[in-house]
Parts: structure tokens; sequence; C-alpha cells
């Protein structure tokens, strides 16, 4: 198979962080809180904004994983770097698309948004935060802690699910559901970033306190995401170490003799 150049590879980095942006924020904007004229409630809540944020990079990483290696997010750009599954002059290119990806998302729920008489994006916008932005009223260090664990986390589950020894087509299923979990924890103490282009990419849209705050959303993803490319191989080994070992069952072995 031909492999993709690095053109493809940041389309499929475009499209899928797109994708992730509009479906998990606009999830968010548009469908999180809906009441009818009668006053019955059909939003579908923080369950509901958790599994659209994991159906995205679910389907984002089963259409475009074998072009890109299904990023779409700078933490797992670096994360997969430190971890030798990317080259490093990939990082910056993954990261400028991405984030461009996020932004156009960004503008495009703003369009979309701004179409219903009287809605405002100040504060609307399914931005991060911390403090008096946060959904809970989270503190900075509360907040820090939650981006950079969560962010570890997820990176081991992406190495894991995608290294050569587990079980082939599943890491878009189980890094889906991990999100979908992230986020089930942490909406109402950040919002849930544990992504930069996510987080940036609305930002500026939202207002509100959140580029002032965004710095915290690309330095504890990046941090936790560094901190899992680095321990993963020493803690569960590489692909080529185990590769050649046979496995064996000696009690086969033994009633055969």
């Amino acid at each position: 198979m031909k492999t993709p150049t690095l053109s493809h590879r940041l389309a499929a980095e475009f499209i899928g962080t797109f994708w992730l942006v509009l479906g998990g924020c606009g999830s968010a904007v548009f469908a999180a809180k809906f009441v009818t004229d009668e006053g019955v409630s059909l939003g579908i809540g923080f369950l509901g904004v958790s599994l659209a944020f994991g159906l995205t990079v679910l389907t984002g990483v089963y259409a475009f994983g074998t072009i890109s290696g299904g990023h779409f997010n700078p933490a797992v750009t670096l994360g997969a770097a430190l971890a030798k599954r990317v080259e490093w002059s990939a990082v910056l290119p993954y990261w400028i698309i991405q984030v461009i990806g996020g932004i156009v998302a960004g503008a495009v729920i703003y369009m979309v948004a701004g179409g219903k008489e009287g809605w405002t994006a100040t504060g609307n916008m399914a931005a991060n935060g911390f403090g008096e932005h946060s959904p809970g009223g989270y503190s900075l260090l509360a907040v820090l802690i939650t981006e950079i664990v969560l962010t570890f986390i997820f990176l081991l589950v992406i190495l894991g699910s995608t290294d050569d020894r587990a079980p082939k087509g599943f890491a878009g299923l189980s890094i889906g559901l991990t999100l979908t979990l992230i986020h089930l924890v942490s909406i109402p103490i950040s919002n849930t970033s544990v992504n930069p282009a996510r987080s940036t990419g609305v930002a500026f849209f939202n207002g509100d306190g959140a580029p002032i705050q965004l710095w915290l959303f690309w330095i504890a993803p990046l941090v936790g995401a560094a901190v899992a490319g680095v321990v993963y191989p020493f803690l569960f080994g590489s692909a080529e170490e185990l590769a050649d070992r046979p496995v064996r069952d000696d009690a086969l072995e033994s009633r055969t003799d």
C-alpha cells in the first residue's frame, strides 16, 4: 500500500479535528440544553455531550487513522512523537493544521448558533476554564491536575490500543470510549479539554475569560501527554522487544514429548 504523503496526512488531521470540535462542542452548544415551547426538556446533558466527543474520535480514527494516525490533538501528536510513533518533523505541521481545523469548526458553530435570535457567543461556546469560568467553580490547581492526569491516561490508552501487540481493529473503539469517560469525569471541572486544538477552536469566539485562560489548556495536556509518551515504553516494553518471543505452553509440550 502506498504511504500517504504529508499533505494527505495533514488533510486527514484537518478534517478529523474539525469533526471533533464540530461534533463535540457543537453538541454542547446546540443540544446540551434544549427546552420546547411546552417546557419539555429534550437536552442531551453531560452524558450526551460526553458521548458526542467519544463518537467523533471513534469515527474519526476509523475514517482517517490509516492515513494520519488519527491524532486530531496536539497532545496526542507530542505523545506519539516521544513514543517514536510519528516522526518529529511532522509534529509542528500537525499542530498547525489541528489548530486551524479546530478554529474553522468553532467558526461554523459560531455562525450557525448566531442564527438563533437572542443568542450570544459570550460564555456560550463550550469553552474550557477554571475558577469562575469552570462549570463547577473548580480552582486553577484542580483543573491543572485533572487535565494532566486525564491526558496522561488518554495517551496510555491510545499508545496501548495502537501498539503492534494490541488486537487489530479495536483502537478506535477503545480510544472513543476512553474520551467519553474522560468527559463524564471532567465536564463539571474544566468543561474537558485534554486537547489544545479543541480549546483554541472555541476560546476566542467564546471570550469571557477563555482566551486568557487558554495557556492552561495547552500546558496541562502537553505535560500529561509527554509523560505518557516517555513512560509507556518503560512500563510496557516495545513490540520489537517482545515480537520474537514464542508463546509457549510448557504443560502442553510436556504432554506431547
